[in-house]
């Protein structure tokens, strides 16, 4: 299992969203051996809305509607100032909601400020309400978000960026900073078929969120068909997934499942590791990350 990386996801919310605890949260994770750190976003959550949430059975956000959200990237930038390894990543970031070249500015910037550890997880979102009050359209975000990061990767590589297209269209443009290795990584999140697809065509990972183990290995193949098609190694594809057991014995039998069935990085919600967080991290770090 040596290849496996650790992450601990949904950090940006609950007692983290104190800077004081963010920090704590960040350097107990780096010191503890976890590879990266991920954020979640809603820009605003519209009271009432009717949309299903994918991922809980209630079709609600189990946090409720007035859940704190700071802005993930600027979470990212804070944490990031404070420690020195820690990949940073948005699991996920709702790309079609965001201006494409203000969006490259905003990674490009993070990236090369944090040395070149950022990822981007990137979604297309399922809350239509908060599209509406943001005055984006809905339907066509699929489209828009595959649109959207080969614009982004256009100007983070190319001297000179041009691209044609519905959401973007620009010529001869200048983007600088631009990351220091030449892109950004960008996963794919999501639970669907299509998302799974778009992983295997043009995503650099996928990560798929609200699944059990046994629908894993059924997305993993539509991963690898899809990078086939588009003459890509789908080896080269990381497999993003969480893992709810936060220590010893339990932990351990859930990883070696998991890396079975094709995951290269298991992220595990912060808030399980309770009040005490820096030692329960620790102790993971020992147990699991020092066992692998």
């Amino acid at each position: 299992m040596e290849s496996m990386k650790f992450g601990v996801a949904f950090a940006n919310v609950g007692p983290f969203v104190d800077p004081i605890a963010a920090i704590r949260l960040a350097q107990a994770s780096e010191a503890s051996g976890f590879e990266s750190i991920w954020t979640v976003v809603h820009v605003v959550v519209p009271g009432g809305y009717q949309s299903k949430y994918p991922y809980d059975p209630s079709g609600r956000l189990p946090s409720g509607e007035g859940t704190v959200f700071p802005d993930p990237l600027m979470w990212l930038a804070y944490v990031a100032s404070k420690t020195s390894t820690l990949r940073l990543g948005t699991g996920i970031l709702i790309v079609p909601q965001r201006n494409p070249l203000v969006l490259a500015k905003e990674l490009a910037t993070l990236d090369y400020l944090s040395g070149g550890r950022l990822i981007l997880g990137a979604g297309i979102g399922w809350l239509q309400e908060e599209f509406q009050a943001l005055g984006i359209p809905f339907a066509g975000r699929g489209k828009r978000t595959e649109e959207s990061i080969a614009a982004m990767r256009a100007l983070w590589s190319e001297e000179r960026a041009s691209f044609e297209g519905t959401t973007a269209s620009f010529a001869d443009c200048y983007l600088r900073p631009q990351p220091p290795g030449g892109s950004i990584p960008v996963h794919l999140g999501g639970h669907s078929q299509a998302a799974a697809r778009r992983a295997g065509r043009i995503g650099d990972g996928f990560f798929p969120m609200g699944i059990s183990p046994e629908q894993l290995p059924p997305l993993l193949d539509i991963v690898r068909q899809g990078a086939e098609e588009a003459g890509r190694d789908p080896a080269t594809i990381e497999v993003t997934v969480p893992c709810y057991a936060t220590g010893g014995e339990e932990a351990m039998a859930q990883v070696t499942v998991l890396q079975g069935l094709g995951a290269t990085r298991i992220i595990v919600p912060a808030a399980l590791f309770g009040g005490d967080f820096e030692t329960s991290l620790s102790h993971y770090g020992q147990d699991v990350i020092g066992r692998i």
